[in-house]
Parts: structure tokens; sequence; C-alpha cells
């Protein structure tokens, strides 16, 4: 056919035709490219099309003149490589991770506010509520944890809520965790200056709150790698300390001071294992140990901080699991066992710990562990206690500076923020540290008398906050964990699997929601409300809901489809990076056990 089309016309004829046919040729493939360019990019960059993405970059390459094309392609892969990584640098080390894990978790909260739990509910109630509490905080941590050892980016929460379950989410959760960390660092200099004035002094309050909180700024305007020293030091010192406590409130026990007195479960007895409150019997001991749910949360408060910092972290696909699994056996040994060794050594209704309390007596005055060593009759060991105490308030301030600063960071790069706070230089992101910055001056409200009273209500706006966060922390990886399964991801194929899952988020987030929304039942007792009594446990649901809701219609955001879910933006660079982190081997007994702590 085609040589008898050749003979019938003239060649001008049959070259006009196969130009015209060439040219038809080139104008669908160039359609069909221009149609793939601009497809969904969930679509271009799912796991099953990349390698068909390069192989298409390869081929455009060598048959197609359209560079610019090819270029577009090579732009848009490498902004899904490291889209949300960001440009801090990984410069904390295992030690450093290890003991911010630990340093998070331990504060004013188990040294101080474990007194006002112990008075209020009795030794039982204390420690069941520690004990169930621990129990929430490890099916936290340890979904959060799988979900960073699988995408290790800085600050990421908000990122996770937004890739997974809503964009909407993302934002508001990224606002709300930047304040509940924010605010953190006014309160812990506030609890810093106060613990000061257990020791007679003449030195102004301003004064004192300038030299705290300036270190503080100081410190985390300094590389990561600063940072992280300050915090192993400190970490190192509340170890040594709750290690010490520990074996001396068995000591005290078992009658090993100077007054000899042996108490066993004498406390337990009388005045008995649990306490009433607002009403008698069975009802009023239920009452008061639901009560003190909400200061045992805040106790373990910044158990999550190694998480945050994993966009930070030296070889995190295997530090962060390793902090993980030691989280629940920290929590255990450090808060439970405490807790209730305490409650064997001081009474609920011992009287210094209640004039302390009734007094706000400032620092140690009010720790049931100094109450029980001044019982015991040892000298000394209370100003040594108060000093640990003020260094475990400013290094959970200092904690949650930097964590603050890497959340907002995190919401900058997801466009959650304003651009500008992606600022960043060596490491540093500035721009952020000025924000937590400002915040942190509310701490100078505390100068005035007044302005206590303002600066009580800025605080308490995130009284629940914590438990909201935990929450949407679960309901975003209960999304995580369905993901993996539409997309034929195996949770054994991940760096960390979080062991009884889903079920442990379920459980989270059943336990953070009731006692969120039942901690301030006491104002609804007769003779009981008030604006402090229910303005404090409930003001930060309403703020959430109305983030929430007013950014989901203003962008029009819908639930995150499982077909859409974006899980492998950022890997790649992580991917990248892993194998080139230099593997340490103990050489002896002694690097061993130094291997096993950090």
């Amino acid at each position: 056919m085609r040589r008898k089309f050749i003979h019938k016309h003239p060649p001008s004829i049959v070259f006009v035709l196969t130009l015209l046919t060439s040219c038809r040729l080139l104008c669908a493939t160039s359609e069909e490219k221009n149609r793939n360019t601009l497809s969904t990019e969930a679509r271009l960059f799912s796991a099953a099309s990349m390698a068909d993405i390069e192989t298409g970059q390869k081929d455009d390459v060598k048959t197609s003149p359209a560079e610019n094309q090819v270029d577009a392609i090579g732009d848009l892969k490498a902004e899904h490589d490291t889209r949300n990584v960001g440009t801090l640098e990984r410069k904390l080390k295992s030690r450093h991770v290890q003991f911010l894990a630990l340093s998070g978790a331990i504060g004013t909260g188990l040294f101080v506010g474990s007194g006002q739990v112990l008075s209020l509910a009795g030794p039982l109630s204390a420690f069941l509520a520690y004990l169930i509490t621990a129990l929430n905080v490890y099916c936290v941590v340890h979904s959060l944890g799988e979900m960073a050892a699988y995408l290790p980016l800085p600050g990421a929460v908000p990122v996770y809520a937004s890739r997974y379950v809503d964009e909407a989410l993302g934002f508001v959760l990224g606002w709300n965790y930047w304040y509940q960390l924010a605010i953190g660092c006014p309160i812990e200099v506030t609890v810093s200056v106060v613990v000061v004035d257990y020791w007679p002094n003449d030195v102004p309050k301003a004064a004192l709150i300038t030299v705290f909180l300036m270190a503080m700024v100081i410190i985390n305007c300094f590389p990561v790698r600063i940072y992280g020293e300050a915090e192993f030091v400190f970490g190192a010192i509340k170890l040594t300390t709750i290690v010490g406590l520990i074996l001396l409130m068995f000591i005290v026990t078992l009658g090993g001071t100077p007054s000899g007195e042996m108490i066993g479960f004498r406390y337990w007895n009388n005045p008995g294992p649990m306490n009433e409150y607002l009403t008698t019997g069975s009802l009023g001991k239920f009452l008061a140990f639901w009560k003190v749910f909400i200061q045992a949360t805040f106790s373990y408060g910044g158990s999550e901080m190694v998480v945050i910092a994993s966009g930070e972290t030296e070889n995190p696909r295997r530090n962060i699991p390793k902090a993980i699994r030691r989280v629940f056996w920290r929590i255990a040994l450090f808060y439970v066992l405490a807790i209730f060794l305490v409650t064997l050594c001081v009474s609920s209704q011992d009287p210094r710990l209640l004039d302390a309390i009734q007094s706000s007596a400032p620092g140690a005055a009010a720790s049931p562990f100094v109450i029980a060593i001044e019982n015991g009759g040892i000298k000394i060991l209370p100003s040594i206690i108060n000093s640990v105490i003020l260094s475990s308030a400013w290094s959970a301030g200092n904690s949650f500076f930097y964590a603050s600063t890497r959340v907002l960071y995190a919401s900058a790069l997801d466009g959650k923020a304003p651009k500008f706070l992606t600022y960043e230089k060596w490491g540093v992101p500035y721009a952020c540290v000025g924000a937590t910055t400002a915040l942190s001056l509310l701490s100078y409200m505390n100068v005035s008398n007044q302005g206590e009273e303002v600066f009580f209500w800025f605080s308490n706006i995130s009284a629940v906050s914590t438990l909201i966060v935990w929450s949407a922390i679960c309901v975003t990886y209960i999304r995580f964990y369905h993901g993996l399964r539409y997309n034929g991801i195996s949770r054994d194929t991940l760096p960390y699997k979080a062991p009884l899952q889903p079920f442990m988020a379920y459980f989270a987030i059943c336990f953070c929601l009731l006692v969120a929304l039942f901690n301030g039942y006491d104002a609804f007792f007769p003779g009981k409300f008030s604006a402090k009594t229910f303005v404090p446990p409930y003001i930060d649901i309403p703020i959430f809901v109305s983030l929430y809701l007013g950014y989901k219609l203003v962008k029009k955001t819908r639930i995150v489809k499982l077909s859409d879910m974006d899980l492998w933006s950022g890997k790649a660079e992580v991917d990248r990076l892993e194998g080139t982190w230099p593997e340490a081997n103990p050489r002896n007994f002694l690097e061993r056990i130094w291997f096993w702590i950090a």
C-alpha cells in the first residue's frame, strides 16, 4: 500500500503528509505529557509510581528536547523528597535523646505536685492515679514514636495530623500545641522564682525572672547541640536525685532514720488509703480519686519531648525507638515507684504538708519527699532537694522553650503559620525563638499582685490542652495505622512497631477525653460554681473546636482519604542518611553499661 501511495502521488505531497502526521503525533505526545504533569501530587508521587517517574525522566532526557519539562518534574520530585524536612541540623546524639526523654518527664510535678495529690486523694488513690496515667502516657508515646521513627521530621506532630487526618486538625494542633508548650516557659520561670524564696533573700522578683528567662533564651539561640548538652547535665542531676530519693524513702519506711521509727503501711491504715472529697462515703472517695487525674497528667507532661526532637536527632531510626522502648520503665521506676514509697512515708493528713499547701509555701517546703526527710530527723538534705527542684523547674522550662519553637517551625514549613517563621540560621529557627520569647514575657506579670491574677488566666487556658493534644495524636496514629494497611505496607517493616496497636491508641483517646470533659465536675456542686472553678478546666475545649471548624470552613478542607494519604514526602531524605551514621560498639563492660543507659 505504501509503495502504491508513493508511486501515485508526487514526492512533495508525500513529504507534506509525512510532516503533518509527525506533528500530529508530537502534539498528541505533548498533550499526554501535560495531562500527566497536571495530575494530582499524591498520584504523581505515590510509592507505586516513583520508579515510573524516574524512568520517565530518563526517557525524556533521551528523546524529548523539552528540557524545561524534565526540570519541572525534577523540581517536583526534589520538593517531594524534602517536604517538611526543613534545614535544621541533626546534632542531637544518642545520649542527648535518652536524657531528654528522662528530663522531660521529671520535674516539679513529681517533686512538689505529688504532695497536693496525696493530701487530696490519699495514698492509694494517688498511687492508682499515677499508675493509670502512666499507662495512658505509655500508649501516647508509643503511638507517636512509631510515626516518628518511620518519618522523623522536626516538631512533626501537626504535620502528621495534616497528612493523615485533616489539614484543619494540623492547623489547630500546631497552634494549640505551641501555646501549651510556650506558656510552660513563663510558668516554670515563675516556679523557679518561688523556689528561690525557700531561702531568705532580698533579690527583686523582676531580676530573678530576667536571669531565668534570659538563660533559656540564650541557650536556645545556640545550635541544638548546646541545648542537648544542657539537658544532658540536668537530666543526670534529676536521675541521680530521684534514684537517691527512692532509696532514701525505702530506708525511711523501714526505720533507718535518726528517729529509728519503722513506718511500713501505717499511713495507709490510718488515716486510710482513700480520702473523701465534696461528699462522704464511696462517692466522696471516688470524686477525690477522679479529681487528681488532671494533676497526675500535668506531672507527666513532656514525656513526648524526645519525639519532637526526632527531626534533629542523629540516626533517628535507631535512637528514637531506643528511647521510646525505655519510656515505660523510666515512668514505672521514677514516677510510680517513687510515688508509692513516698505515700508510705508521709500521711495525707500530715500537718506540715497541709500547712505548706494552704500557705502556698515556696519550693521544697510543700514537697512530700522533703517532709518525709524532716520527719525522719535528717538535716541539710531539704536544701539540697530544693536546689534540685530549682534545676528541675528551670530545665522543664528550657525543654518547653525548645519544643515550642520546633512545633511552630513545623507548622510554618507546612503552611499553617506565617512563612517568616521558617527563618533559621546555624540550624536554629530564630523567628520561632523570637515568638516564644515574646509569649514568655508574660512571666513579668507576676511582679505585681494584679498581674498575678491575669497570669493565672493565661496559664490555665491550657490546663487540659495536654489531654486534647494527646487524644489528637492517637487519632492521627489510628489514621496512620489504617493508611499503612491500605497501601500494603506491613508494620513489621517499620523501624519501630508499637505493641498492642491500635488498641492502645483507642484506650488513650477514651481516657484523655473522659478526664478532659469531667475534670471540672466540682464546679457544678452547690456553692462551688465560679469563674475560677469553671473556666480553667473547660476554656480550651471551645477554643480548640472553634479553630478547627473555622479553618475547615475558610479553607474548605476535608478528611484525608486513605487513597490520598501522603506517607512518603520527606522520607527519601531520611532514607538517604540512613547508614551514614557511625555505629559505636562498646569496648569493655563499663562502656556496655553506659551504652545501655545512653
